[in-house]
């Protein structure tokens, strides 16, 4: 990371703002590009710092996440994982239609319990729905096994890289502080609106679609 270290300042490293924004805007606009094509992007940020944010900004664009442990082979098991996301459906459903009406209290309880864990492991990926286009990482150091599952599957991996981390496996580096919850706020809501703009181009494209073909249906049904 030393190419994208400005200086140093009390010991900490400054980072060489020239280099980095590019570097970032070209995260931005491939993040735009793939959601205008429908493309999923998984929200990762483990730690503490990332959490709020990462979940947040996901849902704001929509995206998946994970934002608290990263369970080894989510990627590269994830017919496994796939098996789960149905288990806290099937729970859902049936603490939704009253269908736990008949069981013990132990019984409803478990339940309860085995849906809060599905949740708290598995809820951010439910609606995923297959392996995501794209993974967008806080921290690669401590996503380390998320981003070799990405790197396995080839998964495309954008990621905000610290000055002591090796950017080595990731697509797009973007160097950056990776600690602080104001900076990680940063790049979370800057991804979640890039990625909300490639939405909002395709539905503007659609509608003008559509006025040109009813545009063009109205002129035919004038000039019979």
């Amino acid at each position: 990371m030393g190419q994208f270290i400005f200086g140093k300042r009390n010991n900490i490293h400054i980072i060489n703002l020239e280099q980095s924004l590019p570097l970032f805007n070209d995260a931005l606009n491939f993040v735009s590009k793939l959601a205008s094509q429908k493309g999923r992007i998984l929200f990762v940020g483990t730690k503490r710092a990332a959490q709020d944010a990462i979940r947040e900004d996901a849902e704001r664009a929509g995206m998946p996440y994970v934002n608290r442990r990263w369970l080894g082979g989510m990627l590269t098991n994830y017919q496994t994982v796939r098996q789960s996301i149905k288990r806290l459906d099937a729970i859902q459903e049936m603490m939704d239609s009253g269908k736990t009406e008949g069981l013990k209290k132990k019984e409803i309880l478990d339940l309860t319990r085995e849906q809060e864990k599905l949740e708290k492991s598995i809820g951010g990926i439910r609606k995923m729905g297959g392996l995501p286009d794209a993974m967008f990482v806080i921290d690669v150091e401590h996503e380390s096994i998320a981003v070799k599952e990405a790197r396995k599957l080839g998964i495309p991996v954008i990621a905000v890289v610290d000055s002591n981390s090796d950017p080595d496996g990731v697509d797009y580096v973007i160097p950056g502080n990776d600690d602080s919850m104001r900076a990680i706020r940063l790049y979370t809501a800057n991804f979640a609106d890039a990625i909300l703009e490639g939405r909002a181009s395709v539905t503007t494209a659609d509608a003008n679609e559509e006025f040109v073909e009813v545009a063009e249906e109205s002129a035919e049904t004038a000039g019979e």
